[in-house]
């Protein structure tokens, strides 16, 4: 019998050496890894943290309405970003999740759900959202197949082509609208009744090609390589309906991942997080970006936006307005 006697080695990454940051972003999708590119080009210490590199661009099948980048995979342009990022060897820890971020004012503790924590003079908060969904049969099975959740991005998909929308707040509306230039006949569908705006449902009035069928809740969403119609309840009548279609924009609501600063940053009904201008929460020196924030539109070069104006308000305020505080202990990692 033989022993061998391995060592093992594991390797240094900046998550191990530095003592406190200059910015750490939570978050990996356009907003944080954008934020990150713009915090090293101003020279600041600046490092991720993410569950996942992309964020919902990996339940994005097609994205051809980013400037300068057409009709691409969404995992493909969430390459092309974490490649531009990695070449300015900004250090990423992956599969990791933030539990907790304390206020130390000045600087903020980042505590994550295995035990580690860090110290940051600035956090930047982009660990965005993702829709609500129905949650019936199908539903998940032709995601991307003929179901969407957005109607900016997939509306010209759907030219010419019949198109249901689940829902009846102000998001479905501007959904429908969205899709007038492109769909053939757009029917909505909503367990209930409208939600939406006067002002909406008056220029829903006038479109030709929309019916509307409220008290009908969608039960499955069904198919064979794409989607092909759903099956709904009809509340008023008691009876199964089947419509055929070729599309089915769903427009519930979002939920912004925000639950680990709830208590932290103030945040609006929906629970996303009000910032200003420069992207700063309610907190100094803490900023939120993309999907988490309370601005309604959800896209990706608005998050990648609002990530650039992020870093360079933080790297403004380090400059600035950042005064050290040494009468507390600094944070283990």
């Amino acid at each position: 019998m033989f022993n061998f006697n391995v060592e093992k080695t594991t390797e240094t990454t900046a998550f191990d050496n530095v003592k406190k940051w200059d910015m750490l972003i939570v978050g990996g999708g356009p907003a944080g890894l954008n934020a990150a590119l713009y915090a090293k080009r101003k020279g600041m210490e600046v490092g991720i943290l993410t569950d996942e590199i992309g964020g919902q661009l990996h339940n994005t099948a097609t994205v051809d309405n980013y400037l300068g980048i057409s009709d691409v995979e969404g995992a493909d342009l969430s390459d092309k970003f974490l490649d531009h990022v990695q070449k300015l060897d900004v250090p990423i820890l992956k599969s990791v999740r933030v539990e907790q971020i304390d206020h130390r004012d000045p600087d903020f503790d980042v505590l994550l759900t295995n035990g580690r924590v860090f110290r940051t003079k600035t956090v930047l908060i982009a660990t965005g959202g993702f829709p609500r969904k129905l949650g019936v049969p199908g539903e998940k099975e032709f995601n991307n197949k003929g179901v969407t959740y957005c109607a900016i991005c997939d509306a010209p998909f759907f030219k010419d082509k019949d198109v249901i929308v689940a829902g009846g707040g102000n998001a479905a509306a501007e959904g429908v609208l969205d899709l007038v230039p492109w769909a053939k006949s757009i029917t909505v569908v909503h367990r209930s009744q409208w939600r939406a705006d006067s002002v909406l449902l008056e220029k829903l009035n006038e479109i030709d090609k929309l019916t509307v069928h409220l008290e009908t809740q969608i039960k499955e969403v069904y198919g064979d390589d794409t989607m092909q119609g759903i099956k709904a309840y009809d509340k008023v009548n008691d009876t199964m309906r089947d419509f055929k279609a070729e599309g089915l924009l769903i427009e519930i609501g979002r939920v912004p991942n925000t639950g680990y600063v709830k208590d932290l940053v103030e945040t609006n009904d929906n629970n996303e997080i009000l910032v200003d201008s420069n992207q700063e929460t309610s907190i100094k020196g803490l900023y939120a970006a993309g999907d988490v924030v309370s601005q309604p539109f959800k896209q990706v070069v608005i998050s990648s936006a609002e990530g650039a104006k992020a870093a360079l308000a933080a790297n403004q305020y380090l400059n600035s307005n950042y005064k050290e505080n040494e009468n507390y202990g600094r944070a283990t990692t």
